[in-house]
């Protein structure tokens, strides 16, 4: 029997909620498959099954939080089966002709490796090659967990009636002629998807904003798609996935839509975190819940206090800055299509610092600085309910322009929930752009363990006394508080 185990979702995630299992015990599952979905206050990932065979015992029950490493569910494997001997020598023809098959390059190809589980591999806007799919596999190749090859066929020990053990493949396979009109666009068209699942989309004509994800954060699974493809076929309506609750997509309660009743009304009402409290008629009291990303927020700023604290706050003379971003921001929008901003400033000053002050590109532990080769720069984006910290990677190696692009990025991916497991993660130092919301003096937070950040605040226009060969006049100027 093989162990899964809960992966680690982020260098400096030790935890994982299980959000959803998407397969059941006794389920047949293919090597990277999506098996269950993971909330963390990083990311909602759906995790790939390690290994192939059957799902045998889930360990792990849904909304359970799991540490990094711990088995969550156990899967029999062929060897497994093979082993206890109570398979016949005839039962082993189906195995051996499709590892055959995988072999001479016709049977299905596996994912690329370096590709994270769970995530877009078109989430920064890459365009795929025309040559090979978001499988790794020719765009010919037959669906994921099939048996058919480029042209159709199967191989030909495979029996003629479809496995009873795996539905998911044979559901897969190529629909028939006769199919009835395709859902009304009501999903989001930028929804989260596997690869696998992207692929799927592809084979039966189908776009992201047909299907309404049921997945974490409103990401589209694998059965998502098959129940529009299994509808179109028998000409039943679209199934409308019920309400999800705030602890299991990550979302504020607010994200939940109006239609969906809770089974029973809580002792204490419950309103999702931020904005307007409404207080129904007479109730004197309201629960705000946390979601996950919040809790983790919270843990985060804990752990932080662990670090030893020391704050200084300085008056920046902007002028030069400014001058400089309204000189070039017309011409530079025109000609890249984004804005120039004043955070990519602001980090190729920080990072040209910490070249000098190589302490503060460091870690925080017990037995001194762990000082960093490389200056990985964290830049505090803030979502709809909480704040991410995605990492610019060796930002010294990069000009204004190249931060501005990344970080513009990120920014965007971020907001729209399609960030990568390579955004988290070994971070050296923090730039926080908290000036935009207006604040003057922001007392900021350690992300440890790192152990310097740095907060842009406001520039704000202020009467300085500076001094000239005629004695000490009083100008204007635009001041900056870091």
């Amino acid at each position: 029997m093989a162990k899964v185990t809960m992966p680690q979702l982020g260098e400096s995630v030790a935890e994982g909620t299980i959000g959803k299992w998407l397969k059941q015990p006794g389920d047949h599952v293919d090597k990277y498959e999506p098996l269950l979905e993971v909330i963390t206050d990083k990311v909602n990932a759906e995790v790939p099954s390690p290994f192939e065979g059957v799902l045998k015992e889930i360990l792990a029950e849904e909304g359970a939080t799991v540490p990094n490493n711990a088995e969550i569910a156990v899967i029999e494997t062929a060897d497994d089966g093979a082993g206890d001997g109570a398979t016949p020598p005839a039962a082993s023809a189906e195995p051996t002709a499709k590892a055959d098959t995988t072999a001479n390059g016709k049977g299905p190809a596996e994912p690329v490796a370096a590709e994270s589980p769970g995530m877009d591999a078109n989430a920064a806007g890459d365009t795929p090659k025309p040559a090979i799919d978001d499988q790794g596999a020719p765009p010919g190749a037959g669906p994921a967990g099939s048996d058919e090859s480029s042209d159709g066929s199967r191989p030909a020990s495979a029996p003629a009636a479809p496995d009873a053990d795996r539905p998911a493949a044979a559901a897969t396979a190529a629909p028939p002629v006769a199919m009835a009109a395709p859902p009304a666009a009501t999903g989001d068209p930028d929804a989260r998807m596997t690869p696998a699942v992207r692929r799927l989309l592809r084979e039966h004509g189908l776009s992201a904003e047909q299907i309404v994800g049921t997945g974490g954060g409103g990401r589209i699974t694998r059965d998502d798609v098959l129940a529009i493809v299994e509808a179109m076929r028998t000409g039943a309506p679209a199934p409308t996935p019920a309400a999800k609750p705030a602890a299991e997509t990550g979302q504020p309660a607010s994200a939940t839509p109006a239609a969906a009743t809770a089974p029973s009304a809580p002792s204490r009402p419950a309103m999702p975190m931020g904005g307007t409290v409404d207080f129904p008629e007479g109730a004197d009291e309201v629960l705000v819940p946390m979601t996950q990303m919040r809790k983790g927020i919270a843990a985060q700023m804990t752990r932080a206090l662990q670090a030893p604290h020391a704050y200084v706050q300085m008056e920046v003379d902007a002028t030069r800055l400014v001058a400089a971003r309204e000189g070039a921001k017309k011409a530079y929008q025109a000609k890249e299509g984004i804005s120039l901003s004043y955070v990519p400033f602001v980090v190729k000053a920080a990072a040209e610092a910490l070249k000098r002050n190589p302490t503060f590109n460091a870690h925080w532990t017990e037995a001194g600085l762990l000082a960093k080769r490389r200056i990985n720069i964290g830049v505090a984006v803030a979502v709809d309910d909480g704040l991410l910290v995605p990492v610019i990677r060796d930002a010294d190696t990069l000009s204004i322009h190249g931060l501005n692009v990344a970080i513009t990025d990120v920014a965007n991916r971020a907001r729209a929930g399609k960030l990568r497991l390579d955004d988290f993660g070994g971070g050296t130092f923090t730039v926080d752009n908290t000036g935009y919301l207006g604040t003057n003096l922001v007392m900021p937070i350690l992300n440890v363990p790192e152990v310097g950040i740095v907060t842009m605040e406001a520039i704000t226009k202020r009467p300085v006394i500076q001094s000239t060969d005629d004695g000490d006049v009083i100008a204007i100027r635009p001041v900056m508080n870091m």
